[in-house]
């Protein structure tokens, strides 16, 4: 078994303590100014940060931005040179036992407990934890009802993904941290985690989402945040970061010299004369904005 992996998790055993933080009530993790240095590297070059309680907040970066190393800082696994950084109202380099307990965390990838059942690795953990979830419960809750006696190591991949948010969710947290949790979907798995996370999150869970989907990320979150070179460089709605939603739109057709496009404001004025033109239906019509993949590529070009 991966002994680091375990100490994550062990780490949100529960006694009770208190830490008073300064975190505004419609925020449940606050950053200023946050650095990390290894050597000569320069990880995270004074990061600033606000997730509101409740939301699904997704970071979204290359590799090698900061992206993990900001996200363990708020975990409280890794401590940083430099910044303020609270919590659920707690710094994490402080916190106690208590503040462990109120977080969840879903590694990227585990490979523990191969030979132990859902059932089994829930309860094994749950000890951990002051007040668990009953297991059932939380099986029920990922979909492993009936999986619940299979051994984890018999699982399909999405299966053990679930598993994985099971633990991550087995000490009823406040906030949610997943670590890429789609990597090596299928496109169909992918989307019924999207709905398990849907879920989770219309239960009044905060979750901090990293991932290299930018569809997951639109699918997901309410607000995204583009980290690039240790910097965030950008926060905003999905359909708003960049300008997305203020682009011109383009319109394309088939003419009747070949492909034809135009960049517009007003696209349904366009669309409404090209079917004047062409008395009705317009040959291969599109209308297209910037993706979030454009402008998330746009980010991190100017950022580098």
């Amino acid at each position: 078994m991966d002994l680091d992996a375990i100490g994550r998790w062990s780490r949100h055993a529960g006694v009770p303590g208190m830490l008073v933080g300064m975190t505004g009530p419609d925020s449940a993790v606050r950053v200023r100014n946050l650095t990390k240095r290894y050597g000569d590297h320069q990880a995270v070059a004074g990061v600033d940060l606000d997730i509101h309680h409740g939301e699904i907040f997704a970071l979204i970066g290359p590799n090698g931005a900061g992206k993990t190393t900001c996200v363990e800082i708020l975990e409280g696994y890794r401590h940083r040179d430099g910044g303020e950084v609270e919590v659920l109202g707690i710094d994490p380099a402080r916190a106690d036992a208590h503040w462990k307990a109120r977080i969840g965390i879903v590694l990227q990838s585990t490979k523990d407990f191969a030979e132990l059942t859902p059932t089994e690795a829930l309860a094994t953990f749950a000890a951990y934890y002051p007040s668990p979830r009953p297991v059932d419960e939380v099986l029920e809750l990922v979909g492993l009802t009936d999986k619940r006696k299979t051994r984890a190591d018999q699982l399909s991949g999405g299966q053990r993904r679930r598993l994985d948010v099971a633990l991550g969710i087995l000490g009823n947290p406040e906030l949610l941290f997943l670590d890429e949790p789609t990597t090596g979907f299928d496109p169909d798995a992918r989307r019924q985690f999207w709905g398990l996370i849907e879920d989770l999150s219309g239960l009044g869970t905060t979750i901090l989402l990293t991932t290299h989907y930018m569809e997951e990320a639109e699918r997901l979150a309410d607000r995204v945040g583009v980290i690039a070179a240790g910097r965030v460089v950008a926060v905003d709605t999905p359909t708003m970061l960049g300008g997305r939603g203020a682009a011109e739109a383009v319109v394309s057709w088939r003419g009747p010299s070949g492909p034809e496009h135009t960049a517009t404001d007003a696209p349904t004025k366009v669309v409404r004369e090209l079917a004047e033109t062409f008395g009705g239906e317009v040959p291969e019509l599109a209308v297209s904005r910037p993706t979030l993949e454009d402008v998330y590529l746009q980010m991190i070009g100017a950022a580098q």
